[in-house]
Formats: structure tokens, sequence, C-alpha cells
């Protein structure tokens, strides 16, 4: 029907006010048109980027309300715990904690102890953050300890017992620490971290690296702080929080979906040499092992030892034997006279019942 004819009041449109509607409306389709092309082609770039980098999207944001890749975290009482037990320079010490190893007369009580008779330890209790695993770990921390963090688990999460060397249940840990880490690193603070089954016998701040990033201890040590090729051990490292180290453990955790079934240790073990790391320029040392020692490598001298690990063991029973043969054998030596303390003759009794010789994990993950 002719629009024209059912208004009988309209005006013929003259031949120029005819010419320009049609070239309105053939401008308006080529406009529909062209949205419609440059809307084709920047969907199809975005699955493009997507395809070639599978793996971004897993990488967590900057973002102060997704900081967090499990999503499990509250940051507002994170955030305030952290505070509360920074150093002047926002430097907090860290540990993970569950049922297990909370146990009366376990992991935790020997860890606590060795602040508490070590040498210039007692004060950095205090800056102790002490991330619980589940909530009985957690009711032990707050009654033992005035700054406590409960990890909310995820769905189907059953941190409480033992875990055992490579396990499904071990793995699941080691790489919630790291994204965790991540976290606080976001947050602005530096830590260290220790493993629970690592003593503290002296203050270890004067030996650690002056302007470094990443410094981490060692199952076996070269000789060489630099050296890329030295063995470490995850269970001890210090981080500045900066670009260059939350970069590296972003870096780290998505790493993980790189090497399916291995720990953060075999990981970082692989990624330490790709060039990532020079390119964001991270400062990274490994830490000597006469000073931050261990059961696969212990530090032998008395009068510079700092940290001794539980590592190169399997089985909660043999680490906590041996640990407390090492506070037995430490508090010798602080009793002991500056002339015996001088001729260094003491020697640890552990490793006992710690040996490699026995790492017998369970053939199947019980938890």
């Amino acid at each position: 029907m002719n629009t024209f004819a059912a208004d009988h009041t309209q005006k013929p449109s003259s031949p120029s006010s005819s010419n320009s509607n049609s070239w309105g409306k053939s401008n308006n389709l080529i406009n529909r048109i062209a949205f419609l092309f440059i809307l084709g082609v920047a969907v199809s770039f975005l699955l493009l980027y997507h395809s070639s980098y599978p793996f971004q999207s897993l990488l967590p944001s900057s973002s102060s309300s997704n900081l967090s890749i499990y999503q499990g975290y509250n940051e507002s009482d994170l955030g305030k715990i952290l505070k509360e037990a920074a150093m002047k320079d926002k430097t907090v010490i860290l540990t993970t904690l569950n049922e297990a190893w909370a146990e009366p007369e376990s992991i935790f009580d020997v860890f606590l102890e060795s602040f508490k008779i070590g040498n210039d330890t007692n004060r950095l209790i205090k800056h102790l953050v002490i991330i619980s695993l589940d909530e009985k770990a957690h009711v032990r921390c707050l009654a033992m300890h005035p700054h406590c963090y409960s990890l909310h688990s995820q769905p189907g999460d059953n941190f409480s017992s033992e875990a055992y060397f490579m396990t499904p249940t071990y793995l699941e840990m080691m790489w919630r620490r790291i994204d965790f880490l991540s976290t606080v690193l976001q947050l602005g603070y530096n830590f260290v971290f220790t493993d629970a089954d690592i003593v503290w016998l002296r203050n270890p701040f004067p030996h650690f690296y002056k302007n470094v990033d990443f410094q981490i201890a060692c199952d076996n040590y070269m000789g060489d702080p630099k050296n890329r090729h030295n063995s470490p051990n995850g269970g001890f490292n210090y981080v500045k929080s900066n670009k260059r180290s939350i970069k590296f453990y972003k870096f780290w955790y998505s790493s993980r979906l790189r090497f399916p079934g291995k720990h953060d240790q075999d990981v970082l073990n692989i990624i330490k040499f790709d060039p990532f790391i020079n390119r964001i320029g991270l400062k990274m040392r490994f830490l000597d092992t006469k000073y931050f020692g261990g059961f696969c490598e212990p530090s032998r001298d008395f009068n510079l030892v700092c940290t001794m690990h539980a590592n190169c063991c399997f089985g909660l029973g043999n680490k906590i034997h041996d640990l407390k043969l090492i506070l037995q054998d430490w508090r010798r030596f602080m009793l002991a006279t500056p002339h015996a303390k001088a001729l260094s003759n003491f020697s640890w009794r552990a490793p006992d019942k710690c040996s490699t010789s026995s790492l017998h994990p369970p053939k199947k993950d019980k938890h």
C-alpha cells in the first residue's frame, strides 16, 4: 500500500527530497552492514585469541575483588590478620597446619617450641601467621597462637589427615599453597614461608640476601646461590612483594596445567630455566644448606645453623621423633660454655628414623 495515498493531507514530495530520503536509507543500510562486519571480526579475533592462549583466563586477576583462583579466601579477614602480624616492612612469617600436624605432641608443638628455645627467634613468634586447613587445626591454633587464619576448603576437599607424598591430596595441598601465597603477595606483604616440619634454631633474617625478589632453601646446595641447577625445596622461602614476584607466582601456579601430576617443587625445577624468569627480571637466589639445612643435607655447624627441615622423610611419626632429637641436641649446645661452642664438636643424632632409604609412600591415597 502506498503510504502517501493513505494520507490525503500530505503534500507531494519534491524530486530533491525523494532523492535525499533514498540516500539516507542506503546510508543506514551500509552502516548496519559495516557494524555487523566489524562485530564479526571482533568475535573471530576473541575466539582465536582464547584458542591461542587457553590458560590466560586461569591466571589470578590483580584486582582486589578477584585475587585468588580458588575464590576461597576472605581477603578482609586475611588482610586484618596480616596487618596485625606484620613487621615494619610488611613482612610476615607463614606456615600451614592441618589436623594431623596440630595434634598435641605433634609437629605443631615441636615447631612452636623451636621458636621459644632458638637463638633470637622467640621475638619472631608475634610475626607468625598460621594458616589452618581444617576446623580442628584452626581450633588448636586459636588455643595456642594469636594469629590464625582459616583457609576455606573447596567442596570435596579433605586436608585434615596426613597427606602422603605425591598422592592427589598432597598435590592439591601444595598447589593450594602456591595460590594462597600469590594472594599474600598481591595484598602487598613480603613473607617467609616455612613448613611446620622445620625447626627455627636461629634468626634467619641476617642470612638472607639483600635486594632479592625470591630466595629459597635447597635439598642439595651446589655452592653458588645464583646457580639454577641447585635443588630447591618449596618448604622454606623468602619472597618480596613486587610486580616481578607477583608475575612469577602467577606463572608458577598456571604452569601446573602444563605439567599435570607434578607437584610445585618439580614444576619450579622446570620453570626456573624458562626465559620468562629473565624477561620479568626476577632476582632469584638459592640458600646455603650450612644455614638452612635439612635431613637431605644437614647443616653441620651449630654456630651457623638457622633452620633444620625434616625433608627426605616419610611418616609423621618419623618426622616428630627426629625433630625432637634436633631440639634436644640444640638445647645441649645452648647450655654449653662459649669455649665448648667455639670448638664446634657438636653433632646431630638425626636423621635417625628419617632416611631416604625408607621413602615408601602408601600405594593409594586414602584421603
